[in-house]
């Protein structure tokens, strides 16, 4: 597996998403970064408000079939598990103590799913809801270092790759510009390239209190549920550059 970490790394995916002109595209780009993370699947899925779905990813397509035969969603708890949630979750979080749970799992790696997974929820617009997953087999202590050090970028990447997929949308209106303060594009570049709250305070030569306000107003003006759905908001309409 492959750490994202850097700033470098991380711009050069996000640039690859955004060059994305049809749904087509995204899966081509769920298989190249399976190849950069160096991890065996990327899934995407939402349900809109109205019921629409959407999806793609590098599960076996016999694991995909399997799944809708069988009626899995019945008793996911990836998807039962993630629906209740707004953070980023790490499958061994999750209650796989129910014994349709442990035949689910087993099933699901019997035909080609690896034993690892972390899932990040998204909430868009008009009720929307989507699941970023990626998924891959390894021991836990692997899997926990991996995720523990790419978690930032694989929550920017899901909100990245979510935006992308809503702009393909048939149909869809683009969005009104929305202006940032000086400051507030200031604040969330520097948390985009790494920074802590003291950090980019220190830089910025103000309170962290100041701060706070700064990030909560371009929060608001975003539409975004945290920092990191701002941050990521901001990159992908090109508020900020990194």
């Amino acid at each position: 597996m492959g750490y994202i970490s850097s700033v470098a790394s991380i711009e050069r995916i996000l640039n690859g998403l955004e060059s994305a002109d049809a749904h087509d595209d995204l899966q081509a780009f769920s298989e190249r970064l399976c190849t950069d993370l160096g991890i065996s699947h990327v899934v995407y899925h939402w349900v809109s408000g109205s019921g629409d779905q959407y999806g793609c990813g590098t599960y076996p397509a016999s694991w995909v079939a399997r799944y809708v035969e069988k009626g899995y969603l019945r008793v996911d708890p990836v998807v039962q598990g993630c629906y209740q949630r707004f953070h980023p979750v790490n499958w061994k979080q999750l209650d796989w103590s129910s014994r349709a749970a442990r035949a689910f799992l087993a099933d699901a790696v019997a035909h080609g799913v690896g034993n690892q997974g972390f899932s990040i929820p998204i909430r868009g617009p008009n009720g929307q809801f989507a699941l970023f997953t990626i998924n891959h087999s390894c021991d836990d202590n692997h899997w926990e270092m991996f995720t523990t050090e790419s978690r930032r970028d694989l929550i920017l990447l899901a909100h990245f790759f979510n935006d992308k997929a809503l702009q393909l949308q048939p149909g869809r209106k683009p969005r009104d510009a929305t202006p940032l303060s000086p400051r507030e594009v200031d604040a969330l570049t520097f948390l985009a390239v790494g920074y802590n709250r003291a950090q980019v305070a220190d830089a910025l030569s103000i309170s962290e209190h100041t701060l706070r306000v700064y990030i909560e107003s371009a929060r608001h003006k975003l539409g975004a549920m945290n920092t990191t759905h701002a941050v990521a908001k901001a990159l992908q309409r090109g508020i900020i550059v990194v």
